[in-house]
């Protein structure tokens, strides 16, 4: 008999927690993916090595459901400017504040889109800057829906 009320606790535990977990897929959420990576480094553990994150060209997507995030990376860019294009659905809400610095720290770049107005793309060819480790900062913020953005050597 005592068995069974320990085996109907378990379950009853086992339920709850069960319920518990499954409710946090509605809390806010928000992620950056850049060439295949989920980005998990924030400005506060970020350090600028003598080695890049990323080589070549940065094929990125970033989503959320109503959360908040920063991410940074770094990325060797040979020459002095990068392409760059960024687009989000057009039922998105929040917004998305892509930053992008040269090898010496200067802003090449420090663009925007607001998920409830248009445009909601951007895209060009960053200031020039000095080639070498560039460091790239993505911001999004009461993001709901997904997006993405590129960055490639300039010309």
């Amino acid at each position: 008999m005592k068995t069974s009320n320990l085996f109907k606790s378990l379950i009853a535990g086992v339920m709850v927690l069960t319920v518990i977990a499954c409710s946090k897929d509605d809390d806010p959420f928000a992620s950056v993916t850049v060439n295949g990576t989920t980005l998990r480094t924030s400005p506060s553990d970020f350090t600028v090595g003598d080695r890049s994150d990323f080589n070549g060209d940065i094929d990125a997507s970033f989503t959320g459901n109503g959360g908040s995030t920063t991410r940074i990376f770094s990325w060797n860019n040979n020459l002095s400017t990068a392409d760059y294009n960024a687009d989000i659905t057009a039922t998105t809400e929040g917004t998305f504040n892509m930053v992008v610095t040269d090898a010496d720290a200067n802003i090449v770049l420090n663009r925007s889109l607001n998920g409830a107005v248009e445009p909601d793309s951007f895209s060009g060819v960053t200031d020039a800057g000095t080639s070498g480790i560039w460091t790239v900062t993505i911001t999004v913020e009461s993001f709901s829906g997904d997006g993405s953005f590129s960055l490639s050597e300039g010309n």
